[in-house]
């Protein structure tokens, strides 16, 4: 009798998990074939459809060699075109934390926006599990390798920076307002700032980007997602984003180019407040130049330093009505006789964690995607 009753247990649980196998299997299928619909339906995008051979061969097979890093999305390449035009591929891994979602809305809006500081997508590929984005190759990479790298940081000397801070917000007022759409980057941060052979910056990463219509200032969504240390506060906690949001990743990356320093969860545990608390409290005490990066040495103008080291601060300002304009932040940065406005005190430390609706997602970009300090991203990404 007991035999009979091992046996049965057995055969049910051998039954219930072939059938939750089966019901995984086909709602894996499911996924991939709407995945792989939605993919078909970009054939009419403006970016060019290259076949994954030509790629195969540019960049050697995705040789080690070739490798250029590695970030959320999965590892860039660098590769070579028949006609010898050098090409930057960024490979969506399995385990990415990006799907068909982010790959098809980096093709569809990057075709639509071009700009001198916006990075040039190429072309794209999508054969069977394979999903491509061909960029423009930049030797110079992503700006983070150079700032918080202490051998390199001295290649960045005031105007370099300067200059750099300017085609960034280019960059952003073109997305906001210059361009035939209205759109939201979301994901502002020195790995997605890549630099050409002449270290002008290029804003990349738009697989997290939103187009906003005309009459609409700010959404409410329950998927939190960005950089920890680049996010607006209003966004941590509540899921609320509007082009104020990247004005605060602005002020963020302002800072971080003027210090040399990461606002980052190391930076937190180390001074036991974010660069942003710092940088105020050096505002208040008129030290700012000890909040300048020593590799500057005496290549920074005090004047423009200082006029940065104050916008910086109006950018992360908590009330994103206190914050400017990209508009108004070029303005302020370019004009010496401008009186600027006076910054208030910013909240201690963005939270960590997003709005509770967002927490109770299963959705990993929540506890991954938003901790993330990889030197390189889409020449090194997320």
């Amino acid at each position: 009798m007991k035999i009979m009753v091992s046996v049965m247990v057995v055969v049910i649980f051998c039954t219930l998990f072939y059938c939750i196998y089966c019901w995984r299997w086909r709602k894996r299928n499911a996924v991939r074939r709407t995945e792989a619909q939605s993919l078909q339906r970009m054939s009419s995008s403006e970016l060019p459809l290259m076949d994954l051979a030509s790629i195969h061969v540019a960049t050697s097979n995705f040789s080690t060699a070739n490798k250029l890093g590695e970030g959320g999305f999965g590892p860039v390449y660098r590769g070579v075109l028949a006609g010898g035009a050098e090409i930057a591929v960024k490979r969506l891994s399995e385990r990415s934390r990006q799907g068909a979602a982010e790959f098809r809305n980096e093709v569809e809006l990057i075709a639509k926006l071009q700009h001198r500081n916006l990075v040039r997508l190429l072309g794209w590929c999508a054969e069977g599990d394979e999903k491509l984005l061909v960029y423009e190759y930049l030797p110079n990479r992503s700006l983070d390798a150079f700032l918080f790298d202490s051998s390199m940081s001295a290649q960045l000397d005031w105007n370099t920076r300067h200059n750099i801070i300017l085609g960034i917000a280019r960059g952003l007022l073109y997305l906001h307002e210059d361009s035939l759409l209205k759109v939201v980057h979301r994901d502002l941060k020195a790995s997605n700032v890549l630099l050409d052979s002449k270290m002008n910056p290029k804003i990349s990463d738009f697989g997290l980007a939103r187009i906003f219509k005309e009459e609409c200032s700010a959404v409410n969504t329950g998927r939190v997602v960005g950089t920890y240390g680049y996010m607006a506060p209003e966004f941590v906690m509540e899921g609320v984003f509007s082009v104020k949001s990247d004005v605060f990743g602005f002020g963020v990356l302002l800072l971080e180019i003027l210090s040399g320093q990461r606002n980052g969860i190391v930076y937190l545990e180390e001074h036991q407040q974010s660069l942003i608390q710092d940088a105020w409290t050096l505002w208040v005490e008129d030290k700012a130049g000890e909040f300048m990066d020593p590799a500057l040495g005496q290549s920074c103008s005090t004047d423009e330093g200082w006029r940065c080291f104050q916008v910086g601060l109006l950018c992360v300002q908590d009330d994103p009505d206190d914050r400017p304009t990209m508009s108004s932040v070029l303005h302020m940065l370019v004009s010496d006789n401008m009186s600027l406005p006076t910054p208030s005190r910013p909240m201690r430390n963005v939270p960590m964690s997003g709005p509770s609706s967002a927490r109770k997602s299963s959705d990993p970009s929540l506890s991954l995607k938003s901790i993330n300090y990889a030197s390189i991203t889409a020449v090194q990404p997320r």
